[in-house]
């Protein structure tokens, strides 16, 4: 089973608690919880690999011991696909536990009882790294796109983007080849606070960032539909 909690604000940054203790995942919620940040709460490994699938959580707080398997098979679910930062939680105080989570990709160990304060601040600096670890700049296919300078261009010619279109753009350059949901689209691009955005919003925006990237007469496609699921970056030639 999982829950979903919002903190309203510009940036939405998802965080997944996987902690079959309610009370604790709650107290991790309030203790992180500031805008701009949505938790997902989830009690064990197949329901986590669920929402992994449909809502690229951008990073994990991880329990050991949960109702349906080990927390160290998610870990290795996870690494087997992304890089998605991961803070592992036990109530072993063993070297050996540490060993083995640190081992298997995870990025930072807390045995329990902790300090939510000690918590909020390793999450923190988990962030920080990630953000710094983030490409700000894809060349490819004679595109360049620079993130950081706002220049948008295919062979030498500028591209005007949207700043939606300039989101949804690095959202699926930065998971090439992972489904992203339409759920997990919008809630990415309308971070404005919006309770309802027109369903259509979304399709429009991706027709029009593929019109601005691809070029009939190549045969050469990027966004490419998963129906029923929702939209995939992958690059494909016709007839291939």
């Amino acid at each position: 089973m999982c829950i979903r909690m919002k903190c309203k604000g510009e940036e939405n940054m998802l965080i997944q608690i996987v902690e079959d203790d309610r009370a604790l995942s709650d107290g991790i919620v309030l203790a992180l919880g500031e805008q701009g940040t949505e938790f997902v709460q989830c009690t064990g490994v197949k329901s986590a690999e669920k929402v992994y699938r449909e809502q690229s959580p951008d990073l994990i707080i991880l329990d050991i011991n949960l109702p349906d398997g080990s927390g160290y098979d998610y870990l290795k679910w996870v690494r087997s696909r992304a890089d998605t930062p991961v803070l592992m939680l036990t109530a072993n105080d063993m070297e050996m536990d540490e060993v083995m989570g640190l081992s298997l990709g995870a990025d930072d160990y807390m045995t329990k009882p902790f300090s939510l304060a000690v918590l909020r601040a390793r999450i923190r600096v988990l962030l920080r790294r990630q953000q710094k670890a983030r490409p700000e700049r894809f060349e490819f296919d004679g595109f360049i796109f620079d993130f950081g300078g706002l220049i948008f261009e295919k062979r030498g010619q500028e591209i005007s983007l949207s700043k939606n279109e300039q989101r949804l753009l690095r959202l699926f350059l930065e998971n090439e080849g992972r489904v992203l949901t339409r759920s997990v689209l919008v809630d990415r691009l309308w971070t404005d606070g919006a309770e309802y955005v027109d369903e259509n919003a979304l399709s429009v925006t991706i027709n029009r960032l593929r019109g601005k990237l691809e070029d009939k007469r190549e045969g050469i496609t990027y966004i490419q539909t998963v129906y029923g699921q929702g939209y995939v970056w992958r690059r494909e030639r016709a007839g291939e």
